[in-house]
């Protein structure tokens, strides 16, 4: 390796210092200057004797420590030797959860290079824009999904394409020494890239570092899940998502567990994934944990001991019908990528149903008005966190936006009550304003989520001459269920009898799904434009 040679492209695009949030409890953490985050998670387990352990499971192998690590050295050489990458290149990659998908990180975050990883179902266009926003050179993709990312090649900067899945680089890593020598990273290098997930339309670039992998664990996984050695993790987010990236990657190796990786994990697929392979720590969405609860059957989660929801809010009638079905209580987290993964959560002895919890160990959380100032408890506001993560857009405007007094205000509004514990009540951007009334879209949902004909629902505000918006709900109904006026009135008399009669839905819109990210999230942005 060149070891003089670095790629200041991050660097150089960090926000300004004045704009960086305020890093709260670092110096406790004790980071050296010198950190490369993979031989903490990879490295080192093999030489404390984990190597011969289960990493990755998936349905057809399993997949031990050392074995990762052998790949991971050799795919790093492959991208050293072959593509030239030098500390501080970005590598795009592309694939499902899988194994090589994992290898494919590790061996990236080795090498020194930074990791953007891309969802699979990503258009040409939306990769184009990754592309272009991250300066990527060196991509490597799994064969089934080369075609669209063939097509964003075509007008952008991307060089080198390395195919796996019995493809090119499978052949070029077995030629390859399975030792390799880690670039010397600093802890304050970025070595992961992660685009926001476009709920609100237009994807923003976080810029994370080695020493942020260790603390989401060190701050969220040890006191929260508390994993041992014996724990399997699985769940639905993809790898891409940072979500999935901390549940489904770092949490279990940083404990020495492992985890079940599913290409597909959907529903109905990841029921059986759990029973079969006995899967203790679940990561999903409110809307899986919604969706299980009609196909749950005896011994399907005898091995689980914790689920976890993040993502979108969990709404209570979903928290009490699975406690109530499985005797399991979800513990409902909320995170952004900006701050790289959960910093509010319930825990195991301290949930309160329908609540976000408190803030996890290291970080800080307040309720502020419109100027930054607290609110007091039990008034909605906006959401302000700060801890040992923190907001580092790549070259974007919105950092402003995003930080502001060296808080990150994460869109949320929120409420504290007098005992600490915060209350969700809409992203920012979805109160409605109607006839002077501030609704907060989720508690609409959460309304018509407890009446028995409703799978899903999304509420957004649209204009109205008269009120100025009108609260609308696209709704989902139970197989069967036929969306005439009867239903509209039996919902809308629901709502009336459950909250505020002036929240209730004015128009419905009975849909067969709703419009979604690939990490699960709704895009209300998308049922506003109609």
């Amino acid at each position: 390796m060149t070891k003089h040679l670095r790629d200041t492209f991050a660097k150089d695009n960090l926000p300004p210092p004045e704009q960086f949030p305020e890093f709260r409890n670092l110096a406790e953490l004790e980071y050296p200057e010198k950190l490369n985050c993979a031989k903490i998670f990879l490295d080192d387990a093999v030489a404390e004797g984990y190597g011969e352990r289960q990493v990755i499971i998936t349905p057809q192998e399993e997949y031990t420590y050392e074995r990762l690590q052998k790949d991971a050295n050799q795919l790093a050489h492959v991208l050293v030797d072959d593509c030239g990458l030098i500390p501080g290149n970005r590598v795009l990659l592309r694939a499902p959860n899988s194994y090589m998908m994992a290898a494919c990180w590790f061996g990236v975050v080795k090498a020194g290079g930074i990791a953007v990883s891309t969802m699979p179902l990503f258009r040409a266009k939306e990769l184009g824009v990754m592309i272009e926003k991250a300066q990527i050179k060196i991509a490597l993709c799994d064969v089934r999904l080369k075609d669209e990312l063939i097509g964003a090649q075509a007008d952008s900067m991307l060089e080198k394409i390395l195919l796996f899945g019995g493809a090119e680089l499978e052949e070029k890593m077995c030629a390859k020494p399975e030792t390799f020598e880690n670039c010397q990273t600093n802890s304050d290098d970025t070595c992961l890239i992660a685009f926001t997930s476009g709920t609100t339309g237009n994807p923003k670039g976080t810029m994370h570092y080695h020493r942020d992998m260790l603390t989401i664990c060190r701050a969220y996984s040890e006191p929260v899940l508390a994993p041992t050695p014996d724990d399997r993790f699985i769940g639905s987010p993809p790898l891409a998502f940072t979500f999935g990236l901390g549940g489904q990657l770092l949490f279990p190796m940083y404990a020495r567990a492992s985890t079940i990786l599913l290409e597909q994990a959907t529903p109905d697929l990841l029921l059986p994934a759990i029973k079969k392979h006995q899967a203790s720590i679940v990561f999903t969405s409110p809307t899986a944990y919604r969706f299980l609860l009609s196909e749950l059957k005896d011994g399907d989660l005898s091995s689980v001991r914790t689920c976890v929801s993040a993502g979108e809010t969990l709404p209570k009638p979903t928290w009490d019908s699975w406690q109530e079905k499985t005797s399991l209580e979800i513990l409902d987290g909320i995170g952004s990528t900006e701050l790289l993964h959960i910093f509010m959560s319930s825990r195991a002895d301290d949930i309160r149903p329908g609540s976000t919890g408190k803030p996890i160990s290291g970080y800080e959380a307040k309720v502020v008005d419109d100027d930054g100032n607290e609110v007091a408890s039990g008034t909605t506001g906006k959401l302000a966190v700060r801890g040992p993560t923190g907001c580092r857009y790549l070259a974007d405007d919105r950092q402003e936006k995003y930080v502001q007094n060296g808080w990150n205000l994460t869109g949320d509004a929120y409420q504290m009550d007098e005992d600490g514990y915060f209350w969700f009540k809409a992203r920012t951007d979805d109160m409605i304003i109607s006839s002077g009334y501030n609704i907060a879209g989720p508690e609409v949902e959460i309304a018509l989520l407890a009446h028995q004909a409703v799978v899903e629902c999304a509420v957004v505000g649209v204009p109205d001459v008269r009120r100025g918006s009108l609260v609308k709900a696209f709704v989902v109904l139970q197989q069967g269920i036929s969306g005439d006026e009867t239903i509209v009135k039996q919902l809308q008399d629901f709502v009336k009898n459950s909250i505020a009669p002036y929240k209730y839905p004015r128009v419905l819109e009975f849909v067969d799904s709703l419009p979604k990210t690939e990490t699960g999230k709704i895009q209300r942005f998308k049922l506003r434009e109609g």
